[in-house]
C-alpha cells in the first residue's frame, strides 16, 4: 500500500499551540484528534517523524521582551517542548502506534537522545519518532529544528500544520479578500515575507531541496489525503511558477 504513496517518510511540524484548546496549555481531546490523524497515516505505512513546538506554554521571545535573557528563555522553552512530545507520545500508544521520543538535550530517564541513525533506524521499523527540545540551542526556532530534522533524516517532505488551509498574501481571520497560493517557490515566499516559516527554516529548506506543504491539520483527512498525492493546502517548492 505504501508503493501507492506519494511520500514515505515525512515530518510534521504542529505547533505548540495546536495541543491546546485555548491555544494555551492542552487540552486531551485535541490531543487525542491529532494521534488519530496520524495513525490514519502511519496506518498506510508512512514513516513519521514529528517535530512540537512549545508556545502553549512558553515562547521564548516573548519571554526575553520581560527582561529574562534570552538564551535562559529559549532552554525553557525546549523544555516546554519535551513536555508537549511526551503528551503527544502518550497519545499515539494510547491508538496502538509505538513511539520514541529523541531530545537534542539529553535527559536521559525522559527519552533518548537525538541521534540520526538511531531516528533512521526506528523510522524503518514502524516507530513514530518525536524529536523534542528543537535544535538544542537557543535563538533558533522549532520551525528551523523541522527543517533541520526534515534533511537529517531523509524526509520527502515537511508537513507544516496550521490553524488555515495553505498560505495567503495577507490574513484570511482578518482580510476576507486575501488570496490564497496553492504552490509558491521559496524566494517569492521570502521576498514576499509571507508567514509560511521564519527565514532561517524556509532557506534551510531552500538550499536543500526540502519541500514544504502548509495545510489545516483540523480539516478531518487532510493529512492522509496529502499522502495519497490530492492537492491541500500550499506546497512551497522550487518548482513553481511566478503567483499572478
Amino acid at each position: 500500500m505504501a508503493a501507492e504513496l506519494k511520500y514515505q517518510r515525512i515530518l510534521l511540524k504542529l505547533s505548540g499551540e495546536a495541543l491546546g484548546g485555548q491555544g494555551f496549555g492542552i487540552d486531551a481531546q485535541t490531543v487525542q484528534r491529532i494521534a488519530a490523524e496520524v495513525k490514519r497515516v502511519h496506518a498506510l505505512g508512512v514513516e513519521v517523524a514529528m517535530v512540537i513546538g512549545g508556545g502553549n506554554m512558553w515562547r521564548g521571545a516573548d519571554a526575553a521582551a520581560t527582561g529574562i535573557d534570552r538564551a535562559t528563555a529559549d532552554y525553557v522553552g525546549m523544555l516546554a517542548t519535551v513536555m508537549n512530545s511526551l503528551v503527544m507520545q502518550d497519545a499515539m500508544e494510547k491508538h496502538g502506534m509505538a513511539t520514541r521520543v529523541q531530545t537534542a538535550i539529553e535527559m536521559p530517564p525522559v527519552a533518548e537522545p537525538f541521534i540520526r541513525r538511531r531516528a533512521v533506524r526506528h523510522l524503518e521499523k514502524g516507530r513514530v519518532v518525536i524529536l523534542a527540545a528543537g535544535s538544542g540551542n537557543p535563538f533558533f526556532t522549532t520551525d528551523t529544528a523541522a527543517a533541520l530534522r526534515a534533511v537529517e533524516l531523509n524526509a520527502q517532505v515537511l508537513l507544516k500544520a496550521t490553524k488555515v488551509d495553505g498560505i495567503y498574501d495577507d490574513d484570511p481571520v482578518k482580510n476576507c479578500y486575501a488570496r490564497k497560493f496553492d504552490e509558491i517557490g521559496y524566494m517569492q515566499a521570502l521576498n514576499m515575507g509571507l508567514k509560511v516559516m521564519d527565514s532561517t527554516a524556509l532557506s534551510l529548506c531552500k538550499d536543500n531541496n526540502m519541500p514544504i506543504i502548509v495545510f489545516d491539520l483540523q480539516q478531518e483527512g487532510a493529512l492522509e489525503a496529502i499522502m495519497r498525492g490530492e492537492k491541500c493546502g500550499t506546497l512551497v517548492s522550487k518548482d513553481v511558477k511566478e503567483p499572478v
